[in-house]
Formats: C-alpha cells, sequence, structure tokens
C-alpha cells in the first residue's frame, strides 16, 4: 500500500479510534515525512469529511512542494556549467556520469571536470564511465588543485563550443580551509570565464531527516539551485522527498533509479504525488 493509502482506506472506512491515528502517524514519520508535517496531515485528515478525502490532501501536498523550475538551465550561445556537489557516499560521482550521459542522450554535447583530486577512486570511475560514454573527461593530477581542474574544464568547454560543462566535486574535508571553502573557490574561478548555471546537490534518500539538513548547509554556502536524489524508494520511505521540497524550497531535478548509468530521471512531481496517494 502507498504512503497515504492506509489514511484513505481508514478514512473511508468510518470513524477512526485512537490507535487508528497513532498507527497511521508512526506509518507517516517513518517514511520520513517528518514529524512536523505528519502533525499537519493529521490535523488535516481528522477535519475531513466524506467519502473523497484524496483531493484534500493532495491540496496540501502540492503546495509543499517547490515553485522553482525543474528544468535544468539551458544556457545559449556558451557552455551550461553544472556544479554537482554533496557528501562522499550519497551516490555523487555516479550521478554525475549518469547526468552527463542524460545531456548527452538529449542531443547535448558534454564534457565532464574530474575536480574530486583527493579521491584517486573518484577520477578512476569518471574516466572509466566516461570512455563508455564518449564523452571527454578533463582531470588534474591527484591531491592538485581541484579549481585548476575546474578552469581547465571550462576553458576547453569555450572553445570546444560544447552545451554542458559538468563538474565533479570532493564531498568531504580535505583542507584546513574546509569543503564549502574550496566548493565556493571552484565556483569563483569558473566564474571568471563562464556563469555557473547550476549547482546540484546530490542526497542520498535513505539518509532521512540527515538529508535535509545537508541541503540547509550546502544552499547557506553554495547556492544550490536543485537536487539529485537517489535511492529514492517511492512507497515505505518516499516521504523523504516531499519532506526536503517543504523544508527547503528546493526542486528535485533529477532521481536516481538504480545502478547503471543509464538509471536517471527526470523528477516528475505530480506522478510521484500519486504513487503516494495510490492505493
Amino acid at each position: 500500500m502507498s504512503l497515504f493509502g492506509k489514511l484513505f482506506s481508514k478514512l473511508r472506512s468510518g470513524s477512526l479510534s485512537n490507535s487508528d491515528w497513532e498507527e497511521i502517524e508512526r506509518a507517516l514519520i517513518e517514511s520520513d515525512l517528518g514529524a512536523g508535517a505528519t502533525a499537519e496531515v493529521i490535523a488535516l485528515a481528522k477535519k475531513i469529511k466524506g467519502e473523497s478525502p484524496e483531493e484534500l490532501v493532495l491540496g496540501i501536498l502540492q503546495s509543499w512542494l517547490s515553485k522553482s523550475p525543474r528544468e535544468v538551465a539551458a544556457a545559449i550561445d556558451r557552455p551550461t556549467t553544472v556544479l554537482v556537489v554533496g557528501v562522499n557516499g550519497t551516490g555523487k560521482t555516479t550521478s554525475v556520469a549518469k547526468l552527463a550521459g542524460l545531456l548527452k542522450a538529449q542531443g547535448n554535447s558534454v564534457i565532464v571536470a574530474a575536480a574530486d583530486t583527493f579521491r584517486a577512486a573518484a577520477t578512476e570511475q569518471l574516466q572509466t564511465w566516461g570512455a563508455r560514454l564518449d564523452i571527454p573527461v578533463v582531470a588534474g593530477k591527484a591531491q592538485g588543485d581541484p579549481a585548476a581542474v575546474a578552469f581547465d574544464a571550462i576553458t576547453r568547454a569555450k572553445a570546444d563550443q560544447i552545451n554542458y560543462l559538468v563538474v565533479d566535486t570532493a564531498g568531504r574535508l580535505h583542507t584546513k580551509s574546509g569543503l564549502m571553502d574550496e566548493l565556493e573557490k571552484i565556483a569563483r574561478v569558473i566564474s571568471k570565464s563562464s556563469p555557473v548555471d547550476e549547482v546540484l546537490l546530490v542526497i542520498d534518500a535513505t539518509t532521512g531527516q540527515n538529508a535535509i539538513s545537508q541541503a540547509k548547509i550546502f544552499t547557506e554556502s553554495v547556492g544550490v539551485t536543485g537536487l539529485i536524489l537517489t535511492k529514492l524508494d517511492g512507497s515505505a520511505k518516499g516521504g523523504i522527498a516531499l519532506a526536503i521540497e517543504r523544508e527547503t524550497g528546493l526542486p528535485i531535478k533529477y532521481v536516481g533509479t538504480g545502478e547503471t548509468l543509464a538509471d536517471i530521471a527526470i523528477f516528475d512531481a505530480g506522478a510521484y504525488l500519486q504513487g503516494l496517494m495510490a492505493e
């Protein structure tokens, strides 16, 4: 049964006992919807009369979704630069490769910058995937300056009139200045040659409410414009997508749907809500 399926089923069955409400509340919280959002839904549900509670609940859920555009930016007459950020372990580097492949499949020319120079495996992964996708990967020396890699990549993107530059970045503290300072430096270096059009934060949906904290911290430091949500379970833990947009106002733009390079999809908010409400 979907996230709200049990709620609707019990509402139609007649009066609900205190234990019924407690069961519904527990299920919503366990779905990573969050305590505040759960309380709001429960309060609304207790006021619902009649046989069609779906429309009222759908209305409140739609109001929680981000109003920002979900389409990835597309610059004219210059490369569109997409900076991909996030902590290690979220699937960030894999998401970079998936996004690059998707943009190419849509008919764009793409190059990737391997600016996570502190994790050798990240560069190696991108180079392997770049070869599979026939997408150039700009890399530097291990432990080298990430901003230098980004500079080389944007210089090449402009010279070759590339449509999209996708930049992978480090996901943990490596220097005394800290991760956020390093990300800000990369953005500044790129911006001297061409604007940074998107900053996409990769979030692991299974981290639950911690994902919201990550989103707020990265947004305050590097101006996140959208999210890539990985490992999203559309049923048991599906509430996290709704919770993130409600708490941060950031739009989820892409969803990681599996392990292969093709397993990435544009986030369909309407289909997502319908899935949460279906019985």
